[in-house]
């Protein structure tokens, strides 16, 4: 291929209500004295919280979660009910602040109690009474929680960090440390690590987009080709096989004007071989027994889509590894995940590997048609 001889080529009750406001107006334990962690962009640490923009700060939220533990994490079928809370935060003038809302259990594998012991969470709120509230704004927001343990929530955490330095057109998330507390006393206060998505609705806004309904039947080579190109490489890099396009599996179409075809955005990142839960396995229907296994996902791309390819990402080289710059990551998954990235580069920057791995690959991928339904 042409391409290739060019040097250097190149992700309910009012009365349980007034339970909660009741105990939510109780003392709120002082946040812990500040402390510093490496982000992608800059140092973060946990503060008082200001009406600003949710998503625009790198600071981690510090906030408690008050709600009948017992109740909630019973409740996790297919016929889902809300359970009422109360979350609670100081803001900048030292002023403890109470938002009363909604809670129920979400997700499809996560939620099974043999997999999660605390499942992920979706945070309803009453859009008019948080108006002068750091929540302002928003409506209803998923909360990845630690399930199994919170340096997985971590390692799924930066994964989206990662994705937002390929594209605009991704999910912004903020990191979170949640004090969560039993309003029937039977649990014992627990804190831990936790991230909020920012609503779809939002994302559309931002990206001038409008979303896609799953119904309609979209391939994959009938979205934008530079910005899914992007995408499979990208989740070839991650070790992410759990994606669909037509089924719409971890993946969010947006229909943008300026590209005049979907553009799509993944989520969903705990089954990768970057973040590596135990309960991680690849979909049957790709072949491969681990998931730190990598397999591109994509289809054949029009040869000038791949000449842009290696030089994106190696130019993003220096950005992906400085996510891993956090002293929340134990050094061991640090080396190991900047290992796994080396390889990845390594591929991509030798012809050869990148023509066997990701072009021949592609067009097999589109003769054989291979797609992922999951659980959605």
């Amino acid at each position: 291929m042409r391409w290739m001889r060019k040097a250097g080529y190149l992700k309910v009750c009012c009365l349980a209500y007034l339970k909660l406001f009741l105990l939510a107006s109780t003392a709120f334990a002082q946040p812990d004295p500040l402390y510093t962690l490496s982000t992608p962009l800059q140092a973060a640490h946990i503060a008082p919280i200001s009406q600003t923009d949710l998503f625009a700060s790198e600071d981690v939220l510090r906030f408690k979660l008050l709600i009948d533990y017992k109740a909630l994490l019973k409740d996790r079928g297919d016929e889902r009910s809300y359970h009422p809370a109360t979350i609670q935060y100081q803001e900048q003038n030292g002023k403890i602040t109470s938002v009363n809302l909604k809670v129920r259990v979400r997700g499809n594998h996560r939620r099974d109690p043999s997999v999660c012991k605390f499942p992920p969470l979706l945070l309803n709120f009453p859009k008019k009474k948080v108006e002068l509230t750091a929540f302002a704004g928003v409506d209803k927001l998923k909360l990845v929680t630690h399930c199994i343990g919170e340096k997985y929530v971590m390692r799924e955490y930066l994964v989206y960090k990662l994705y937002n330095i390929v594209t605009h057109h991704s999910y912004k998330v903020r990191l979170c440390l949640i004090d969560y507390e039993d309003v029937q006393g039977s649990k014992k206060t627990t804190s831990s690590y936790a991230f909020l998505i920012e609503e779809t609705e939002s994302l559309a806004d931002r990206s001038k987009g409008t979303i896609m309904a799953k119904e309609l039947l979209i391939r994959m080579d009938a979205t934008d080709d530079r910005t899914m190109a992007k995408l499979a490489l990208f989740q070839f890099m991650i070790g992410n096989t759990d994606w669909s396009v037509p089924y719409r599996h971890n993946i969010l179409l947006l229909y943008v004007t300026a590209y005049g075809k979907p553009v799509p955005v993944p989520y969903d990142f705990d089954y990768t071989g970057i973040v590596m839960p135990p309960y991680a396995k690849p979909p049957p229907e790709i072949g491969i027994t681990s998931v730190r296994q990598r397999i591109f996902r994509g289809y054949s791309f029009p040869e000038e889509v791949l000449e842009e390819l290696v030089p994106f990402f190696n130019n993003r080289k220096e950005a992906f590894y400085q996510v891993y710059a956090t002293s929340l990551l134990d050094e061991k998954y640090k080396k190991q995940t900047l290992k796994y990235l080396d390889d990845f580069y390594e591929i991509i920057n030798k012809p050869k590997d990148f023509e066997r791995h990701i072009v021949k690959a592609g067009q097999q991928n589109e003769r054989m048609n291979v797609v992922v339904k999951g659980l959605d």
